[in-house]
Parts: structure tokens; sequence; C-alpha cells
């Protein structure tokens, strides 16, 4: 598949209306991540499966990094510093490296991922990524026999992100994944959206995104990958781990403590929209639901 650079990028008004491109999925590489999002979603209505505008993706935002309001990041990031940057692999690794984000760039292609986005707050989009399965960078160290999970931490700099001045949650940012998990090929490294640079409010210069979780669980602005043998705690489930579990597979049948989580509301609908019907694994279930074969997914949320 050839790379698309980021200069070569499709007006929003004909990207949203290639019916051509819908047709041609499943064709060429990076099929399994943009099939999944179709195949797995037939239920799913034409109105939803529009992809959400490129405004209302950079402009309706979780990153507390730079604020609790959802335009805190847009307004609060424009300044923000992404390079130079530099990611460090290690822990239960063979090689463990220091890499920076221009040698990720050069040796790893991204490649279009539409994905659906569910929040944990009861929103959804429907976000056209570019990046790429995150084994493919963890490939890079050989993960040991003791790896069983990955933790993933933010960068920390209060001084270019005025919410870290404050105690919200525990800083830096930590979220973590089972091996299984960070191995499956839906699980992407993010480095773009809509075709363009990946804006700093979305999480610049790279972030995770698991698209069968609720979005909190995709840490952004990551400058460590660490790969250890026991359970990390992520921030959120510092915070309050009676409401935000390791696991946080999207579930429309395990509610959050203080709402249902059975439907959605589909960001860019109208505001008398009715909301929408919240799928297992966000629509993903055929492709991971064999990773938690046995589990009690109400126990283990």
């Amino acid at each position: 598949m050839k790379k698309i650079k980021y200069s070569e990028i499709t007006p929003e008004k004909i990207y949203k209306n290639r019916r051509s491109f819908i047709k041609s999925i499943g064709l060429g590489a990076g099929s399994i991540a943009m099939t999944s999002f179709f195949s797995t979603n037939d239920a799913l209505s034409q109105e939803e499966r529009k992809y959400t505008s490129y405004k209302d993706i950079t402009t309706y935002n979780n990153y507390y990094e730079f604020g609790t309001s959802k335009s805190d990041p847009y307004i609060n990031s424009q300044n923000f510093k992404t390079k130079p940057w530099n990611i460090s692999i290690e822990g239960e690794v063979e090689n463990p490296i220091k890499i920076s984000m221009e040698e990720i760039s050069e040796t790893i292609e991204s490649e279009e991922r539409i994905y659906r986005l569910r929040c944990v707050e009861g929103w959804s989009m429907v976000i056209p990524w570019m990046g790429f399965s995150l084994s493919k960078l963890l490939s890079k160290v050989t993960p040991t026999s003791k790896a069983k999970f990955v933790k993933f931490e933010s960068v920390y700099d209060p001084d270019q992100m005025r919410g870290q001045r404050y105690p919200v949650l525990n800083w830096p940012y930590k979220e973590g994944l089972r091996i299984d998990e960070a191995m499956h090929p839906l699980t992407t490294v993010v480095t773009g959206l809509y075709n363009k640079k990946l804006p700093n409010q979305n999480g610049a210069p790279l972030r995770i995104f698991i698209p069968w979780k609720y979005g909190f669980k995709s840490a952004k602005a990551i400058v460590k990958i660490e790969l250890v043998e026991k359970m990390p705690t992520s921030s959120w489930m510092w915070a309050s781990p009676r409401e935000y579990g390791f696991y946080s597979n999207v579930n429309p049948d395990v509610n959050h403590p203080r709402w249902s989580q059975a439907t959605e509301r589909v960001i860019g609908n109208d505001i008398f929209a009715p909301r929408v019907k919240t799928l297992m694994f966000n629509g993903y279930g055929d492709e991971v639901a064999n990773l938690y074969s046995g589990m009690d997914l109400k126990k283990y949320f």
C-alpha cells in the first residue's frame, strides 16, 4: 500500500462521500483495520456510519492535561511543542530502545484506519485515523516471556500542560493493556487523522487507540512504553477504581455507576437526534471477543 503523505490531503467533503473508496475497502494493505468497522457494524444505519467532521473531532476532546472542559484541549494546546520527541520502550524486552518520532515515521508506514470511538461518558464518533498496529513497534524490542502487560506513560510537562498543575489525576497519565490486547492488529499507534498530521489536542505526536475499549484507555502524547509482569494501575483506576476498571471494554450491559451505557449520543448529529444503541465491544466483537473467552465481563469491567 502506498504511504499517504500528509500533504496529499483529501478535502473533507470529498473524503466523506468517496463511494468508490468504501467499495474498495478490503483490498490491499490495512484491510483488516478498515473492514473491521464496516463488516461488524451491519446493524448501524448509514447515518450512524458517517464520519465525524474534522472540526468536531478536533474541538470536542477529553484531554485533562490541557483542561477539563471539552474545548480546553483545542484552546490550550496550540503552542504545545512536539519536536523533538522520543519514546523509550523498555522493561521485559530483549532489546530496549529509545526511538525518535522521525525514526518511527521513516521505518513504519501509516495507513488509513476508520474506527468508531466510544467515550465512557456516553458519546461516540467515527474517525478516519492514520496509523499502524502497535505490534509493529513492539516487534522492535522483542518482548520476553515475562511480559504480561504493556504500560503506557504520557509526557509530564506542566509548563506546557496547564492541567497538570492541578491534582485532577495522578500525573503523568498512565494506561495499560494485557499483552495479547496490545499485540492485536486493531490496537493502533495513531499518527494522524483525515490524512492530516495528528493535532496537539488529539494526542500529538502519537497516541494509542483501542477501538473496542472506552476512549480513556487510549493514552496520548506517549513518551514511554514499558512491558511488565504485573497489571499496572492506570490513572483513572487510581482516581476511581469503582468507576474505571483495567479492561474497560465497551459493554452496554455494564453501566457506569452514574449512568447507563446502553445507548450513546453520536457527535455531529442534530441535537434532537435519538441516541443509538451501544454495541458490545463497540462493534468489534468478531475480532476481539476471543480475547476474553471464559471471563465474566461484568466482573472484569
